[in-house]
């Protein structure tokens, strides 16, 4: 690989990490060509970007993207075969890559980078899995702020039923 290849990895790498808050560096290594082709179509098939880089050139996009993102713990995970997944939903590649070593050995999580947090270690894999995405934190909120207005509109209309037939009843007497 030339310089201006490099660069432009480089560069490539920087932009990728600047615009996802949420990825995986993993190793794949030991998967044959079938099985990596095999979690490549998973990936593909659940919006997940799967990427095999080279350390060297993952860490220094990573510094040139500054020190307000936080990613000094995660330099420590480029060691050996590295893998990067990149995803717009916390939990999804945690739940493939799970999925995936029901089967296989492999990818073991080195680390991940969720909106500014770094989980380091393969061990750390049911935890995001347990993360909730972004469409269910704000189904939970919708639902929550449903609740007392359904309350509130229930009790409206029950009690505008009541005060309905309290009126037609007293309606009836005045009549009679």
């Amino acid at each position: 690989m030339i310089k201006t290849e490099k660069t432009a990895e480089i560069a490539a790498l920087k932009d990728k990490f600047d615009n996802n808050n949420f990825f995986y560096v993993t190793d794949s290594s030991a998967l044959t060509v079938e099985e990596v082709n095999d979690l490549r179509r998973k990936c593909f098939e659940n919006d997940v970007e799967m990427k095999v880089v080279k350390n060297t050139l993952a860490i220094k996009a990573l510094e040139a993207s500054g020190e307000e993102k936080g990613y000094g713990d995660l330099i420590e995970a480029f060691k050996g075969p590295t893998t990067l997944m990149f995803s717009s939903n916390a939990n999804l590649p945690a739940k493939i890559i799970s999925e995936f070593r029901k089967k296989h050995e492999k990818p073991v999580l080195k680390a991940a980078y969720i909106d500014s947090d770094i989980f380091t270690g393969d061990d750390q894999l049911d935890t995001l899995k347990s993360l909730k995405s972004k469409e269910d934190l704000i189904g939970e909120v919708v639902l929550l702020l449903q609740s007392p207005i359904k309350n509130v509109l229930g009790a409206l209309q029950s009690g505008g039923n009541t005060l309905s037939g309290l009126l037609k009843a007293l309606e009836e007497r005045g009549e009679s």
